[in-house]
Parts: structure tokens; C-alpha cells; sequence
């Protein structure tokens, strides 16, 4: 069995916990210290990918947008984002724990073909709900996926992420005909309720976690 090398270690902002980075051969993990375990392995990512691709599926073509991705993790998401939009499109994405930047821009970065490398991308560190405060339609597409779900996994004052006002405030942020997609592990119809009260119109998908097979993830779509 090829062992396991560890190499780095990040604390999450707010007594968040301890990431740890780790490799086995060509798979890379990135997992939560303690009994929680992984969050995110290279070899399982076909969600991810779903994401920006339904998320961006309306802009597909359309020059100078601009779309924000919550949570760099592996690079995936922002790979697919940038595949996405043209040329002339910025992609915008947060992440809250600088060490995960750093880990993208070394070999986890050729995971998702080192998005990181694109011009077009932009880096902003913190929590990507700052960039709500503004309350300006500035996105044709947010793509959120900052833990496991609206109930804020890994960090806990995702939670407010998620709710009612901060709906509110990112439905202010998105352009016209502007789509919302959030990534979670599971289906939770609550949530569904809470984003109709923001005055979102959703559809749910259904995506498998690896090539059509894997557990069964959730892509909420708020428009």
C-alpha cells in the first residue's frame, strides 16, 4: 500500500479546525484534523465541475461577463469557470484560508490544470461574503461551494452565508438574468424553501461525485 505524505497543514479562520493536505501517489486529499476526515480528494471532483458548468451554462458565449466562485479548494470549480466563459470574462474567486492558494500554485495545482495560471482570474482572500456587502449587481454567475453544504460544514459562520439576508444580498449582487449555484453534499428541501423566500426561482440537480457514478450530489440553481 502506498503510504500517505503529508504535506501541509492550515488553520480555518474562527476556530474553524486544522486543514491538512496530504498525498498518495497521483491523488491528493484535503481533510479536517480530528473525526470529521476528508473534504475534498483530486480523484473525485465531477460535482465540482458541475457546478460552473451549470452555473455558467447561461453565459456560454457571452463576452465581458464575470462570475464569482466561493471556495478555491482544488481548483477544479475555477478550472471549469474559466472553460466556461470567453475570453474576455473575469472569474473572481475567494478562498479564506491562504494556505489553500499556496497549495494550488504547487503540484496540487496541476490537479485542475492550473487554473491559478489564467489572467483572467482573480484572487480575493477572506470570506467571500464580504463581496455582498456592496449590494451591486456586479456577477452574472455565483458559484458557491465553501464546505459541505448551507449548514456550514467547516466553518461555522458559513451559516450566515446562507441566510435569509445574505440571499438577499447576493440576489442584489448578480446582473439581470444573473444565476446563483451552490454545491452540497446532500439535498436538504429547507433550504429550497429558504432561497424561494429570497425570491429565487430554483431548480435542484442531482450530479454524481465521479464520471456518472459515487455518492449523489446536490447543485442548487437560483435565478
Amino acid at each position: 500500500m502506498i503510504p500517505s505524505t503529508l504535506l501541509g497543514t492550515a488553520t480555518i479562520p474562527n476556530n474553524g479546525g486544522e486543514l491538512r493536505l496530504t498525498q498518495r501517489g497521483d491523488d491528493f486529499s484535503i481533510h479536517l484534523k480530528g473525526l470529521r476526515g476528508e473534504l475534498m480528494n483530486s480523484r473525485v471532483h465531477s460535482s465540482e465541475l458541475a457546478l460552473a458548468e451549470l452555473g455558467c451554462a447561461h453565459i456560454q458565449g457571452v463576452e465581458n461577463t464575470k462570475v464569482l466562485v466561493g471556495g478555491l479548494g482544488m481548483g477544479f470549480t475555477l478550472a471549469a469557470a474559466l472553460k466556461a466563459t470567453t475570453m474576455s470574462s473575469t472569474v473572481v474567486v475567494a478562498e479564506l484560508v491562504p494556505e489553500v492558494v499556496e497549495w494550488n500554485k504547487g503540484p496540487l495545482g496541476e490537479c485542475a490544470g492550473r487554473p491559478l495560471d489564467d489572467k483572467r482570474k482573480v484572487v480575493e482572500l477572506g470570506d467571500v461574503a464580504a463581496l455582498f456587502k456592496a449590494k451591486e449587481p456586479t456577477y452574472d454567475a455565483v458559484l458557491l461551494d465553501v464546505d459541505n453544504g448551507p449548514e456550514g460544514f467547516t466553518h461555522a459562520d458559513n451559516n450566515n452565508l446562507y441566510s435569509l439576508n445574505s440571499l438577499l444580498a447576493i440576489k442584489q449582487t448578480l446582473r439581470p438574468k444573473g444565476v446563483l449555484a451552490i454545491w452540497s453534499a446532500w439535498h436538504d428541501p429547507k433550504f429550497t424553501q429558504q432561497l424561494k423566500k429570497a425570491r429565487f426561482k430554483v431548480d435542484v440537480k442531482t450530479v454524481r461525485a465521479h464520471k456518472g457514478k459515487g455518492s449523489r450530489h446536490t447543485i442548487y440553481l437560483a435565478s
